[in-house]
Order: C-alpha cells, then structure tokens, then sequence
C-alpha cells in the first residue's frame, strides 16, 4: 500500500461516489482512461480487485469497501489541507454541495440560494434533494440539512430552527364529509395518509401528547405515500388526514386549503440542523455557504 498515491486515492474514492469510472472522471474533470489507470495501478500494489464491474455499474468488493472505509477520513484531510492553502490566494470559488429534504428546500433554501449565487458568482452551487438518510462524507456532499435526531454521528451541526410542531390536518371536503374529531380516540373512526421512510422503508409511526405524556396513535389506513407534495396533494383531495411538520403545510392552513386537527395534542419534533465534517469548513467556498444559510435563516425566523 506505500506505493499508492493521493491521486490515486482521490481518483478511488471518486469512482466510489459516482457509481463508475465514466462518472468519476465527469465529477474530477478528467479523461476515463485516467481514472482507469489510476484504478489498476491501485488494484496492482494491492494485489486485489477493488470492484466487481458489471456493464453499467462498479460494485466494491470486500477489499475495497475495506480501504474506503480506511481512507475516507484521511482523504478528506488531506483534501481539506491543500484546499485551505490554496484558499490563502483567492476569492471563493469551486462546487459547493448540500443535501436537504424536498420541504427544507422549499421552506428555507429557496427564497435565498439566488442571493448566494449572485454574491459569489465563481462558486458552482449544487442542490441535492432528497428525502432519504444522506451520508454526506461518503456521497462526497459538503453539507446536510436535517431534522436534529438524523444527523450522523461525527458531523459538527449548527442549530437552524427550533423544535417544530406535526400536524394532523384535512380538507373542509373531508371534514364535512367525515366530521373534524375532537378527541385522540376518535381518530379510529377516520383514515389517515401514511408516510414510509425513503431509507428505512418503515411506516412513520404518529406520536401525540395526552395529559402531558407521548402516545403512538394508531389510525386506520387511506393510502400510504413517500414523498411529502403527494402527502399534501392526498389532504387537500380529501383523501384521507395527513400528517407532516407545520412549515410544510402553515401556507394552506392560513388560506384554509387545510383545516387543523386536534392541534392541542400536536407532537414537537427536533429542529433543523445545518451539518457537515469537521474538514467542510476549512475550505471558503463552503464556509462562506455555512455562514450565508446561517445568517439568513435565522433573519427569516
């Protein structure tokens, strides 16, 4: 392993992230040859395969999943390293990733990322949206948005919001079809629309507070959906009781699109967290994005 270098490293993890060697080379800028090189090279010092390849993907092998995991941090340094000298001459420029949930991007991202990209016009901006566990150091993503609890281990995470309230909210269709109940108890009377996890493929439990104390509510079932617009769009259609985090739905209960339900018993869940490796920060282009989301979402509190 002495002979193999950081480029070769980097060109490693890369082909990790991107899922191909084609991919890695688009990402680093680079001709596929190059990255194939660097690839046998590595397997050569090694003696083993690092990847099984099949015709549109690379897989990793015990051994390489073995040198990731090994590597991940120390690349992640040393990258960081070099970065932040270079930084010493120059303007923030560079790609810049974050990864948020489809309402964090709505709710908080998007009255503001143009503002960010016209103040630094040489940094690439990437949005990356996705309602699943990220993990941010593998997938080679600069920052995270998530709700507090979902934030891995390891990473340094800024406080964005404070805690924040579920709802339980219908369309006046269904509560004039179906009555607007008014105690905990009486939900078994009624449908709700369901959420399962991207990741985890596990249905959302639905916690409440009765008498001061957390209680999982079990309510029959509508349908059962993964993404939090079809949540929405199911509520509003009359479709059944939804359920989601009141800054995705506060616009339609204030016009009255949807109604609230038994908003007393409402459960508080962790805030958002601004999240990223220790080694994010040092480089500009991402320090100066920490700093911006930071300032600005708390001025929109």
């Amino acid at each position: 392993m002495k002979g193999a270098t950081y480029n070769q490293l980097t060109m490693f993890h890369a082909i990790v992230r991107e899922g191909s060697i084609s991919g890695a080379a688009r990402h680093l800028e680079v001709a596929p040859p190059s990255v194939s090189q660097a690839l046998k090279t590595l397997e050569t010092q090694l003696g083993l395969p690092l990847f099984t390849r099949t015709t549109r993907r690379v897989e990793l092998t015990e051994a390489g999943q073995l040198l990731f995991d090994k590597t991940v941090d120390a690349i992640s340094d040393l990258t960081s390293a070099v970065e932040s000298v270079a930084d010493l001459s120059r303007t923030p420029s560079g790609r810049v990733s974050i990864t948020v949930p489809r309402f964090v991007y709505q709710y908080l991202i998007s009255p503001i990322y143009a503002e960010f990209c016209t103040l630094y016009p040489e940094i690439q901006l990437e949005i990356s949206i996705s309602d699943g566990t990220v993990d941010i150091l593998r997938d080679g993503l600069d920052l995270g948005i998530r709700f507090g609890d979902k934030v891995e281990e390891g990473m340094i995470a800024k406080r964005l919001t404070p805690e924040l309230k579920e709802a339980l909210f219908a369309s006046p269709a269904y509560i004039e079809k179906f009555g607007n109940p008014t105690e905990i108890s009486q939900l078994s009377q009624h449908k709700l629309i369901q959420y399962r996890f991207v990741t985890s493929n596990q249905i959302a439990q639905l916690p409440m507070v009765d008498n001061g104390h957390i209680v999982n509510t079990d309510i029959p079932t509508a349908m059962v959906v993964n993404d939090t617009d079809i949540m929405i769009d199911a509520a509003k259609k009359g479709l059944g009781i939804g359920r989601l985090v009141t800054p995705m739905v506060q616009a339609e209960l204030d016009s009255g699109k949807l109604v609230p339900i038994l908003e007393k018993h409402w459960h508080s869940v962790a805030g958002l967290y601004l999240y990223f490796h220790k080694n994010s920060q040092k480089a500009r282009r991402v320090r100066v994005l920490i700093d911006f989301l930071y300032e600005k979402v708390l001025e929109q509190r």
